[in-house]
């Protein structure tokens, strides 16, 4: 029997290493997705519509989300960021885990929708490093790197909402840590449960 998936929300400052976690954890783990947000910023150097984000203009963004087809949004930097409802639920629904990209706002919001929800936070190791990736991407302003850093102080301080804590320090370990979270969530009972009902039918008969 196929088991409803888990959806996962994962959050940290901007530059802590989120992203290219995420994306090591997927192509290294099976039966678990990223969802693509729907965001109204500008397009940045390297980036695909519908690969990276779904782009869409302001006033689209503002029709989906009066039909509530989002399942989360935020306000991040004077723009939109939401989460497909239909996406997700279909998704989990087929028996595979979804991670949500989303700042606290949006991890709180699918919390309260959510209860099943796992939440967990990356933190940098300390705030030299995380100015130094913020600068080294060399794709944002000074002004727009000072106004990240600064929002980074608010957003750290939410980490004490999340279930588990990553401190992306070194990568391999971190990501290890990461795995260990899908694992540990995948070998509770109520999963274990629905996916082996029939052998345990077998072993308790």
């Amino acid at each position: 029997m196929t088991s409803r998936g888990t959806l996962y929300t994962v959050s940290a400052p901007s530059g802590a290493g989120k992203t290219s976690l995420v994306k090591a954890l997927v192509e290294s783990t099976s039966d678990i997705q990223v969802s693509i947000s729907h965001t109204t910023r500008p397009m940045r150097p390297g980036e695909r519509d519908g690969v990276n984000y779904h782009f869409v203009t302001h006033d689209a963004f503002l029709n989906m989300l009066e039909n509530a087809e989002f399942l989360e949004h935020a306000q991040v930097f004077k723009n939109f960021y939401g989460t497909s409802k239909a996406w997700v639920e279909s998704t989990l629904n087929a028996g595979v885990d979804v991670i949500l990209e989303i700042d606290w706002q949006g991890a709180a919001q699918v919390r309260r929708l959510i209860p099943g929800a796992v939440s967990v936070f990356i933190l940098p190791p300390s705030q030299e490093t995380l100015h130094g990736r913020l600068t080294g991407r060399g794709q944002d302003s000074a002004e727009v790197i000072a106004g990240r850093m600064a929002e980074a102080k608010s957003e750290i301080s939410h980490y004490v909402e999340s279930d588990y804590l990553i401190v992306n320090d070194i990568f391999d370990v971190a990501l290890a840590e990461f795995k260990a979270i899908i694992l540990a969530e995948r070998l509770r009972l109520t999963q274990q449960a629905e996916r082996h009902a029939e052998l345990l039918r077998s072993l308790l008969s």
